[in-house]
Formats: C-alpha cells, sequence, structure tokens
C-alpha cells in the first residue's frame, strides 16, 4: 500500500523533501494548507500531539476542497511518520478518498487496515472513528472485513448508525448480530431502543423489548428511561407508564423521560402532575425536566403554568435557564399568539438567541399571520433553512400578499436553497414502508392511489374542502388540490388502509409538521372510517378518533 501511494506522487523521497512539499502546498487547490507550517512535520520541535493535530487539519481541508493530490501526499507522510496505524487519521484518510471519488484507494486502505496484524480492539477504534465522522457506509464496509468483531466491534456499528441516524440499518445489524450467537449487552440494548424510538416502529419495539427480558438483561436508569421513551414515541404512552410504575424512581432521568412522553402525546394536566410526584419523591428536577414540562404547556395553552414553572427554575431550584429554556418559552407564547411577549422575550434573553429560538418565533408568525415581525426573525437567523423560507413564504400566503410570497420563492431559488421534501412512513409486521411526497416509487403505488382517490371523493361527498391558502399561488385551485392531494401523510395512510383490515389503528410518522389541510382530512377519514389513526409528526403526536383530534387543534 505504502509503495502504491508512492508511486501517485512520483517517488518517496519527494514526499521526505519538504521545499517539495511546500510547492505542492503553494500549488495545491486547498488555500488551506498555505499556512500550514508543513516543514515543522519533520522537526524535533514539533511536539506529536501538535504534528497529529496537524495531519488531521490538512485532511479536513483536502475533504472540503477534493483535494485528492493532497491527500495522497498526506497519505505517504501519514505512513512515513509513523502514524500508518492511528484509527482516527485512517477514519479521516478514508472519507478523504471516498469524497474524492478515489475508490480504488479508499478500497484498497480498506483492505491494508483489515489485513494489518492488529486485533479486534485496533477495528473497533477504527469503526468508533469512521462513526464519528459520519462514515456510515466505510464503517460498515471495515466491518464486514473484520475477521471475527466482538461485541464490542457489534454495539460500535449498532451505535454508530443510530447517531448517523441510520435507524432501520442498526435495526438490521441487531438482527445479524442476534443470528450470529453472539449475546447483546445492554449497551446494545440502549442503542436498539433508541432506533425503535426514533422510528416510532412498534412491532420492533415489542421484538427488542422481549428479548431483552428473554435474555434478562439487568435494568438500569438508562435503560429504564430509554424504555419509556421508545413506548411514548412509539404511540404507546399508557404502557410507558407501566414501565415507569415497575422500574426505580430514583434518577431523574426516568422522571424526565415520562415527564416527555406525556408532552408530546399533548397529556399536560399529566405532566404537572408527574412533576408534582417527582417533588414529593425528594427527586430533584434538572434542566431537561424544566424543558419537558414547559414544553407540555406549550401544548396545551397553559400559558400561566408556563411562566410559573420558567421562574420556579431560578427561583426554587437555582437552575439557570439556557437556550433550550427560552425556545420552549417563545414557543409557549408564539402558538399562544402573544407575538410581542415572544420578542420581548427573545430581547432580554441573557444568552445569544440561536436560530431555533427565531425559528420559533417565525412559526408563531406563520400561525398568527404577522409578516413584519416574521421578517425580523428570519432576518436574525445565520443561516436560514429551507423550512424558514417557506414558513415566510407562508405567512405571505396566509393574508394574499402573492408578490412578497413570490420574492420569497426567487429568493430561495437563486440561493440555490431546496425545499425539504415531507417523508411519512409506518411499520407493517415490522416492515418499515416509506413515503414521499408525490411519491411514485412504491410497488403497490397504483393501489394505494385507487384507495386515496376514493377517500379524497368520499371527504369531498361529506363536504370537506382542501385548505389551498398556502399552497403555490401561481397554479389554479385545480392544481392546489393535486398537490395537498400527494402530501406524503395521505399516501401512507391509503397504503395503511389498503394492507389493515377495517378498524385496525393505523400509525404514522412524518419528519415534518403535519399541515392544516392533512390534519383537516384525517380527522375526517377516522369518523368516516371509524378508524383510530395516530400521526407522529415532527412536534407532536395527534389521536385521531371520531371526527376528532386530542390535539383540540391546537399545535
Amino acid at each position: 500500500m505504502t509503495r502504491m501511494i508512492y508511486s501517485r506522487v512520483k517517488g518517496a523521497k519527494k514526499l521526505l523533501n519538504p521545499s517539495a512539499d511546500s510547492r505542492a502546498v503553494i500549488n495545491s487547490p486547498t488555500p488551506q494548507l498555505k499556512n500550514l507550517p508543513f516543514t515543522s512535520f519533520n522537526g524535533a520541535q514539533a511536539s506529536r500531539d501538535k504534528e497529529h493535530q496537524k495531519l488531521h487539519h490538512v485532511l479536513k481541508s483536502c475533504k472540503l476542497h477534493l483535494d485528492s493530490a493532497t491527500a495522497i501526499q498526506t497519505h505517504a507522510r501519514i505512513v512515513t511518520r509513523g502514524y500508518g496505524t492511528y484509527p482516527s487519521l485512517l477514519a479521516s484518510l478514508l472519507a478523504v478518498y471516498k469524497r474524492c471519488g478515489c475508490v480504488t484507494l479508499a478500497t484498497q486502505l480498506v483492505d491494508q487496515i483489515v489485513n494489518s496484524a492488529c486485533g479486534v480492539n485496533y477495528f473497533n477504534l477504527v469503526i468508533e472513528s469512521l462513526m464519528r465522522n459520519g462514515e456510515c457506509d466505510i464503517a460498515k464496509r471495515v466491518f464486514r472485513k473484520v475477521p471475527n468483531p466482538d461485541l464490542v466491534t457489534w454495539n460500535t456499528v449498532i451505535g454508530g448508525c443510530v447517531r448517523n441516524e441510520r435507524f432501520q440499518e442498526a435495526l438490521g445489524v441487531f438482527r445479524k448480530l442476534v443470528r450470529s450467537g453472539l449475546e447483546p449487552d445492554g449497551f446494545t440494548f440502549s442503542s436498539v431502543i433508541t432506533a425503535c424510538a426514533r422510528l416510532g416502529a412498534l412491532h420492533n419495539a415489542q421484538r427488542v423489548h422481549c428479548l431483552m427480558m428473554k435474555k434478562r438483561i439487568e435494568m438500569n436508569f438508562i435503560l429504564s428511561a430509554a424504555l419509556i421513551d421508545m413506548y411514548s414515541k412509539c404511540g404507546r404512552v399508557q404502557t410507558a407508564r407501566e414501565i415507569f410504575g415497575n422500574v426505580r424512581h430514583d434518577d431523574v432521568s426516568v422522571w424526565n423521560a415520562m415527564i416527555n412522553g406525556l408532552a408530546i402525546h399533548g397529556l399536560a394536566l399529566e405532566a404537572i402532575e408527574m412533576f408534582s410526584k417527582m417533588e414529593i419523591d425528594y427527586v430533584l428536577p434538572d434542566s431537561i425536566t424544566f424543558v419537558a414540562i414547559m414544553k407540555a404547556c406549550g401544548h396545551c395553552n397553559l400559558v400561566e403554568e408556563g411562566r410559573k414553572y420558567f421562574d420556579l427554575m431560578t427561583s426554587r431550584y437555582s437552575i439557570q435557564p439556557e437556550i433550550e429554556h427560552y425556545g420552549a418559552m417563545v414557543d409557549l407564547l408564539g402558538r399562544a399568539g402573544l407575538l410581542e411577549e415572544a420578542y420581548a422575550t427573545i430581547r432580554a434573553m441573557a444568552v445569544e438567541p440561536d436560530v431555533v429560538i427565531w425559528r420559533a418565533l417565525l412559526s408563531a408568525c406563520r400561525t398568527h399571520r404577522n409578516p413584519e415581525l416574521g421578517e425580523v426573525a428570519i432576518a436574525n437567523m445565520s443561516r436560514p433553512r429551507s423550512g424558514d423560507y417557506v414558513l415566510l413564504s407562508n405567512t405571505y400566503c396566509s393574508i394574499k400578499k402573492w408578490d412578497s410570497a413570490e420574492r420569497v420563492r426567487e429568493m430561495m431559488k437563486k440561493k440555490r436553497v431546496r425545499k425539504n421534501q415531507g417523508k411519512s412512513w409506518l411499520e407493517l409486521e415490522g416492515v418499515i414502508h416509506q413515503f414521499r411526497a408525490g411519491d411514485q416509487t412504491h410497488p403497490e403505488m397504483k393501489s394505494i392511489y385507487r384507495v386515496l382517490e376514493a377517500l379524497i371523493k368520499r371527504t369531498k361527498s361529506e363536504g370537506f374542502v382542501p385548505v389551498t391558502e398556502l399552497v403555490l399561488m401561481d397554479v389554479s385551485e385545480e392544481e392546489k388540490e393535486g398537490n395537498l392531494n400527494s402530501h406524503s401523510e395521505k399516501l401512507a395512510l391509503a397504503y395503511g388502509i389498503l394492507k389493515t383490515s377495517p378498524g385496525t389503528e393505523i400509525r404514522i410518522s412524518k419528519n415534518l409538521r403535519i399541515c392544516h389541510d392533512c390534519h383537516c382530512w384525517i380527522k375526517l377519514v377516522s369518523r368516516l372510517l371509524n378508524r383510530v389513526i395516530i400521526v407522529r409528526d415532527r412536534i407532536r403526536f395527534h389521536h385521531f378518533e371520531g371526527g376528532m383530534c386530542l390535539c383540540g387543534d391546537y399545535w
């Protein structure tokens, strides 16, 4: 491998020649490299720690500027300076080669790592470094070639997939672990439970929980809190309560999980009651507790109670408000229509407001049709996302300021900001089925659209009128309805109806906030079909039954 690298840069002597390195850096497309003292790599004055950091910095710049030539040089220098087995540097090299399209080099480096004389602990460190750098695919490639992976190896891959939001892949690796004959431990289950929670995958969650009990995994506060969180996010808050009642309560994280679970289901009064029980049990709340309880108040328009807990945090428990607490307070006030007070709260913050704070205000401006304050909010965001522009555009649409809305859309095009595509998914018999807005990729798409069209026709006959005010204004009303009808949650619901028997509960998860049109439509569908439909959006749960939603149309 070393010989191959040398040949790519025309000889090892050139690599070891400081002046040659300097010329290569000057001619490099990576401008940051010009300020890096390459000559110090050979100097005794530079400690190995500093040298190691410089190599990391070079590779980071190579990745940013797609500078494969300098990456190859740096690779050779890593080898000649004795860093050829450093997991973090090898992980960075693999990331650069992948980003630069150097497939052969990446493959050869993976083979070199796996064929080295180092043991499994070394492979684990390499995989961990790759996962930390977000290189999940390369980490899994290394993992597949490790001769005899131990449980730590498996746990590193599963945990890394979860950290990189590859939840279905984490579950897939877990299933392979179970088949391998190795016994999963508490660390394994902690990661897998998190994956189930993030997916809202109830069948998988129940299987994992059953296996955990079968293996007699010792419960601790981490696993207890994780199980409560999992069932809450899978739409089974009652099961979460039962688990809470059967585990030890002496750690605050268990209480936090339960309070947050009640909050996302809009059960604010129960969350407040849980907080009171926590005080009675002499368990001190922490900063996370107050974020959860204020979130619960925000979902149910309990403004005075939210203010009380915000003040209680400092007055009784000496917890100084952090950015998350201010965010919850701004969200609480904004949802209630108290926009000026929300803005005053931001201006009075003891810390610099971040983009999440301004986004909460912007969202409230959309809900309560205040484009002037919305403009203030987006102007204070250092790097607005696509959703922020869409919120502002929709604010203008809601008051029929079409020119202003179009100007925002044009700005998005100019800045090459692409709108985040909505996606929804549901779990049927342990399999996750995902849909995007306007999706045509599912193998049963024709049947899905046939069910959806029948539902739309039936809801219209019952008097449903699509909410088209926020759809792009430069198309006809018919086209606006067409856009709304292909939203991802409607496709997921149609598929759930297609594949389940009458009366079966349908659970859907969505990556964005559910829109007003879909919310109204699903309420009517729940009544017409006599179905319980549960939708978990980015903010909270919506429990549709009998033509009503437990959120009370407040979300």
